[in-house]
């Protein structure tokens, strides 16, 4: 089995893989994209919101913002020894977005939102929420969360994850693959937890397989 980095930046990777089954290559290519966990607000209260938007679509908005994460940092809420559910500083954090527009028109953006931890914050302060109008404003608290793929989309790390088979190659256990982030994560982080939860189920399997001829 060999693994070489053929390309790699925050944004993206692309790694050889080789003496591996397809299946065990697309497996990490799946948990990628479904199971590396991300954080993403998934609880919005909404104290204040002149705006023309819908307090609904305000939160969906908010949801699909991506945030950089550090996944050292919280854990996911059902491995959080807190039993709360509605979560606690190790299992989610607060972000705040409070803004008003006086005597013009305001584009509220991503860049206005403040972030508890001053960590998990939106991947790039320009992306458009809502247009408020003179005299109208809105104030969220937002609680970001630890989520899957599998879960919910805003939850997905990856961008894009491709399996393909190097053209010049001789051999069917060869492949490369290519993993582009959205931001929340760096492209070779989504890999290697990739590749460590994939193992920690392999592990778990045997574990239970085992137990059987006892």
């Amino acid at each position: 089995m060999k693994i070489e980095v053929l390309e790699k930046s925050d944004e993206k990777i692309r790694v050889h893989l080789g003496g591996v089954s397809r299946a065990y290559a697309n497996a990490i290519r799946r948990i990628a994209l479904s199971e590396v966990p991300c954080m993403a607000v998934d609880d919005v209260v909404i104290l204040e919101n002149s705006s023309v938007m819908y307090d609904e679509l305000l939160a969906h908005r908010l949801g699909l913002i991506p945030l950089k994460t550090d996944l050292s940092q919280y854990v996911l809420p059902e491995n959080c020894d807190c039993n709360n559910p509605l979560g606690c500083p190790k299992c989610r954090v607060l972000l705040v977005l409070d803004a008003e527009a006086k005597d013009s028109v305001k584009e509220v953006v991503s860049g206005d939102i403040r972030s508890e931890d001053g960590t998990t914050v939106p991947i790039s302060p320009s992306i458009p929420i809502v247009k408020l109008a003179p005299s109208q404003k809105v104030k969220v608290e937002a609680y970001a969360r630890l989520g899957r793929g599998k879960e919910h989309a805003k939850w997905r790390p990856a961008a894009i994850s491709i399996l393909t088979t190097p053209t010049e190659t001789d051999t069917e256990d060869d492949y490369i693959l290519e993993i582009e982030s959205v931001g929340s994560l760096p492209a070779s982080e989504i890999f290697v937890k990739a590749v460590e939860i994939l193992n920690e189920k392999l592990e778990s399997f045997t574990e239970k397989a085992r137990s059987l001829s006892k």
